[in-house]
């Protein structure tokens, strides 16, 4: 043991561990004091959080976890597989997990006022920019979801060719919906509503260029073929995409800002021991 956290222990072997999981996830290489700093401060996050009622539950660790596996396009299962032949610790790794969800829940409830960051923030930063940006006005989408369903083994180029003949004939959303309705194996759900901050790039450059009472072009989907009607596109100067990465921008100073000084508080509080 090199360490002792408010009673919980930190051991040699979690700081090779650790070492380990921070090469294999970022490339970089810290130094073993680093490390160590590391660890200390996950079990502080940990026991400060629980202390509050507000840690995060081993259900919110393995979501997290699954998550982290999704973006590998792998199982958690398979994740925790592929660690493991790389002699790498999953439970190392959900120890930090649960220390950032759980640290992420204290300082955001424990400092929800001033990291609150409203419409006079975002303008000022703005103005502040110099150049400003062209990019500040964004829209509000609504969406119709259409499906041609198609199970696995179906003929989905056939069902493909019906959904380009249906997005020929689809020239507004009151008749069009109507008609996709009445075709066989059709599906149209509920309408959604999207902002251009929501959108990637990508997405929001098709939406903006398609007519009102269109629909998109047709996309594969494991139900099947599915293509989106849109009807109704509103401007909404709060939801920009430039205005959503100031906003974040502004969330995270904060965050970083109450966070550093917080558990720089929690460490003078708490009983730390070096071996």
């Amino acid at each position: 043991m090199v360490a002792l956290v408010n009673g919980a222990p930190v051991t040699e072997l979690d700081i090779g561990q650790r070492t380990k999981i921070i090469r294999a996830t970022t490339g970089k290489s810290f130094s073993r004091k680093e490390v160590l700093q590391q660890l200390v401060d996950d079990q502080l996050k940990i026991f400060i959080a629980k202390r509050y009622g507000i840690d995060a539950s081993n259900e919110d660790v393995q979501n997290a976890f699954a998550s982290m596996a999704q973006r590998s396009h792998l199982t958690p299962e398979q994740m925790e597989q592929s660690m493991t032949k790389q002699g790498l610790s999953v439970s190392n790794l959900k120890v930090k997990i649960r220390a950032d969800l759980s640290w992420n829940n204290l300082v955001r409830g424990r400092f929800a006022s001033s990291l609150q960051v409203n419409e006079t923030d975002v303008r000022n930063a703005l103005q502040t920019q110099g150049d400003a940006p062209k990019d500040t006005t964004g829209y509000t989408y609504t969406l119709y979801p259409i499906t041609f369903v198609a199970p696995r083994g179906s003929d989905l180029e056939g069902r493909r060719r019906e959904a380009e003949n249906l997005r020929g004939r689809f020239q507004s959303c009151k008749d069009g919906l109507k008609l996709a309705r009445s075709l066989r194996e059709v599906v149209v759900r509920e309408p959604m509503h999207r902002t251009s901050a929501d959108l990637a790039p990508q997405l929001r450059e098709i939406l903006d260029k398609l007519d009102i009472g269109k629909l998109t072009g047709p996309e594969s989907t494991p139900q099947g073929i599915q293509m989106f009607a849109l009807c109704e596109r509103k401007e909404s100067a709060s939801d920009s995409p430039v205005k959503k990465a100031i906003r974040e921008e502004i969330f995270l100073k904060r965050f970083e800002a109450e966070s550093k000084k917080y558990l720089e508080e929690v460490r003078r509080q708490s009983m730390i021991e070096y071996r």
